[in-house]
């Protein structure tokens, strides 16, 4: 595909057919900057919360993944450590995939329903954003000898038997796994997320169900995931922008494709460092750039939601951060403090509240009885 195809691809559909308007456009330096300008403003409102994910690639090891959390609503947050040796079910019908963990985890839970955010102690690290153009396949449907999964567990289900992205590539590329959505319990909306993963070594992949049919993409340099559009019209639109010197001119909106391309151009504007303080500042620094103010939403454009919270990852370290922004202060665990052999017990701990933690908190997980994760 060409970068004529590619720029027609971010026009709105009643716009790609017009063909005396595309070829004054494609030939036409200026307009081509504006037609772009407004593909990334207003085309992508349907996806329904955003999110920014980013990955940081620093010499020596030093890579980090960063994400927010964006929703209208609160999104009440806990941190659980899960060891290994856990037994799991798919919780999604009787063709239900069964596992044991392989490896222990912390994990933010989203109303303690599902693993929304994570990271194992191997340094793998998972994301859950939303993707409002995914069709996941029906349950029943699923083609002979494939097992069935909630969304719920789908990234608890990479964090328990993958140590890098590579592993969790193959496990889902063998086909024999179908995610499964639901409506989230409680609401009339349907759970249509994707997945970002990211590992010690800085590679990366992002899993999409697009038509009932999982695609993967999976590469060292896919650093950046938004929400709308799927991921391959995400790169087309960043790729026009890099164009554009960035210490020029920038989108500046909350919608995702804005997001987008400020998180791709700061990520690698900021220190190259194997500094872990300054590169953990600096990380911090993007993901906040790429957050919404609390309170600020839009009814006209949903893609607008406030951030609630965010989390820093650090992938050499094995240490994982919490930003809540209804407090004044970053909370972090060490995963090298913690006990994830197949004797320990799961462990919450509350991060909001009047329990709420500070620093590093390993020591302040309470062991509690796992969550049941939403079924389908």
């Amino acid at each position: 595909m060409g970068p004529v195809e590619e720029l027609r691809l971010c026009l709105p559909a009643r716009f790609r057919s017009l063909e005396p308007f595309n070829i004054l456009v494609m030939r036409t330096p200026l307009l081509r900057f504006i037609a772009l300008f407004f593909c990334t403003l207003g085309l992508l409102s349907s996806d329904l919360e955003a999110c920014t994910r980013v990955v940081y690639q620093g010499p020596n090891g030093n890579v980090m993944t960063a994400r927010s959390m964006d929703w209208k609503t609160e999104i009440p947050a806990n941190w659980w450590v899960f060891p290994r040796g856990m037994k799991r079910s798919g919780n999604a019908g009787p063709n239900s995939v069964e596992w044991t963990a392989l490896y222990g985890s912390v994990a933010t839970s989203s109303w303690d329903l599902a693993t929304s955010d994570g990271m194992n102690e191997k340094g793998l690290v998972g994301n859950l954003l939303w993707l409002a153009e995914s069709q996941f396949p029906e349950l029943g449907t699923a083609t002979t000898g494939q097992r069935t999964l909630a969304v719920s567990l789908w990234l608890q289900y990479v964090l328990d038997q993958c140590a890098t992205v590579e592993e969790a590539v193959r496990l889902f590329s063998k086909g024999d796994v179908a995610v499964i959505t639901s409506v989230i319990p409680g609401t009339s909306m349907v759970a249509t997320v994707h997945l970002s993963v990211s590992d010690a070594s800085g590679d990366n992949a992002i899993f999409e169900y697009i038509g009932g049919k999982l695609e993967i993409h999976h590469d060292r340099k896919y650093a950046t995931m938004t929400n709308s559009p799927v991921f391959e019209e995400q790169m087309a639109i960043n790729g026009y922008w890099k164009g554009i010197p960035g210490t020029v001119a920038l989108p500046g909106t909350n919608r995702a494709a804005d997001r987008f391309v400020r998180a791709s151009y700061y990520i690698q504007a900021i220190p190259q460092t194997d500094n872990t303080r300054v590169a953990l500042a600096s990380v911090f620094g993007v993901i906040r750039n790429c957050s919404v103010p609390l309170g600020i939403s839009s009814e006209t454009e949903p893609n607008i939601s406030s951030t609630r919270w965010r989390t820093v990852a650090d992938h050499r370290n094995l240490v994982y951060y919490f930003d809540n922004v209804l407090e004044p202060n970053v909370v972090w665990v060490d995963l090298k403090k913690l006990d994830f052999s197949p004797k320990a017990k799961p462990k919450k701990l509350a991060l909001e509240g009047p329990t709420r933690p500070s620093g590093e908190c390993s020591a302040s997980f309470v062991p509690t009885a796992p969550f049941v994760f939403a079924g389908v």
